[in-house]
């Protein structure tokens, strides 16, 4: 029988659902405050993540390799730059989890009341422990979990945006005074890193080459059909959502698809959406606490990271990886909670995305070395994708606040540790490197 092969729409499923997470639900919050530019944020990076997607399709092709963005900037720039590449990405992908955890309890808000945000953060820390005791059982587990959640995903996203567009107000897109004082250009580059938050995992839709059928030409259009898919989700949920509610309550609110479930509906509708929200949310949460696990698993098995992170547990979990991100999740919980969820989401976006775009903006780089150096051929349209990527990234990350930029670099260097203490010293080891010459020259008989 033959090896079953990955076809398109299964890849478009993959490529949706890698996306669309707590992003979508957060956005009317974060993003009222922007008015009429924050549909303009969702056009320039849903665009700048369609040509993201064909540039991690084109190394995905050239390099079917598992472990992340590392891989391509490993084999473009060696395993130096690959070690910080590979760290600053496992450190960002649990970094990040930290938005969506708030935003799973903060959909709970209508069941929890006003009651403090010290209720708020020992809820968040319990579903924290809640998703690793699940991910340590293996991945298995946290597979059947995360199925049940993606068939939630849909009703909210589907049926109250379109309902929402019976009670559009233009007026509601307004600009607040805070955000009018700022000029277009500076306005654009946050509203772009805010937006591009719902982009973050176009990377990891680029499934290897080898399970796909006739892989050249069901990666791109799988990638260019699912992600236009998910700009359109966003844009449709951003005009209902923003148009049904005004600003000031929007900026305000912990779960801004309650707050429109009670507007429309009244009664008790607006509870059922709140379930099923942080259901939804919940397992954007079981995903990438799975992704992180595996991302250092990765780093570990190309001698990137200490061996001791390539261990499993009686499930094959990597569970020194799994316990080492959600002890951070944790740790940043604490540090961040504030009773204004609008500002303690929109600081962990801006340092996360910024990390995030960092990452694919060498990817990018990385693309263009590979393909020289091995002297294969780029189409005019992979090039075109290539330099709008890397012009959207770097216009983002030069836009970006100096305050935002400095913690940024911050997950870089906080690499320099492991480096200096462990990688270099393992590198310059004759023990160490006599044992990966004699592995990689070895032969299986």
């Amino acid at each position: 029988m033959g090896l079953s092969r990955i076809g398109f729409w299964a890849l478009v499923s993959v490529v949706i659902n890698s996306q669309i997470g707590s992003g979508i639900f957060i956005s009317p919050t974060i993003l009222a405050p922007y008015g009429y530019f924050s549909l303009a944020g969702w056009v320039i990076s849903g665009s700048a993540a369609l040509c993201l997607a064909i540039v991690f399709s084109s190394l995905c092709k050239f390099l079917p390799r598992t472990g992340g963005p590392h891989a391509y900037v490993k084999s473009a720039f060696g395993p130096h730059v690959a070690f910080f590449v590979g760290w600053s990405y496992w450190l960002v992908s649990w970094v990040s989890t930290v938005v969506v955890v708030i935003a799973s309890i903060g959909y709970l808000s209508p069941f929890i009341g006003d009651r403090g945000q010290i209720t708020y953060l020992t809820l968040e820390i319990i579903l924290a422990i809640f998703i690793t005791i699940l991910n340590l059982r293996g991945v298995f587990a946290a597979g059947k979990v995360g199925f049940f959640l993606n068939i939630l995903k849909f009703i909210p996203l589907f049926l109250l945006p379109v309902i929402a567009l019976f009670y559009f107000k233009s007026s509601n897109f307004t600009v607040s005074n805070d955000i009018a004082s700022l000029n277009v250009t500076q306005i654009l580059g946050q509203v772009s890193i805010l937006t591009m938050w719902g982009f973050i995992g176009v990377e990891t839709g680029t499934t290897p080459a080898g399970s796909v059928e006739n892989p050249s030409k069901t990666i791109p259009k799988a990638l260019i059909c699912g992600t236009m898919c998910v700009a359109l989700f966003y844009l449709l949920n951003s005009i209902g959502i923003i148009g049904l509610l005004p600003e000031e309550t929007l900026a305000k609110s912990k779960s801004p698809y309650v707050d429109a479930a009670q507007y429309i509906f009244g009664g008790n509708w607006h509870f059922i959406i709140s379930i099923m929200v942080t259901f939804v949310c919940i397992g954007t949460i079981n995903a990438w606490t799975l992704i992180s696990g595996q991302i250092i698993l990765g780093l570990a098995e190309d001698e990137l990271m200490p061996k001791i992170f390539t261990k499993r547990n009686a499930y094959q979990s990597p569970h020194w990886g799994i316990l080492a991100s959600s002890i951070g999740i944790i740790i940043i919980l604490i540090f961040t909670s504030n009773e204004n969820l609008t500002k303690q989401i929109s600081s962990i976006i801006d340092y996360s995305v910024t990390v995030f775009l960092f990452v694919y903006l060498i990817c990018c780089i990385a693309t263009i070395k590979l393909f020289i150096k091995e002297h294969l051929t780029l189409n005019v349209f992979q090039k075109l994708c290539i330099l709008v990527a890397i012009i959207f990234c770097s216009c983002v990350i030069y836009e970006t606040s100096k305050e935002a930029l400095i913690t940024s670099s911050l997950f870089v260097l906080s690499g320099l540790p492991i480096y200096l203490f462990w990688y270099l010293r393992k590198r310059s080891d004759p023990r160490e490197a006599w044992i990966s010459n004699v592995i990689s020259n070895r032969k299986d008989f």
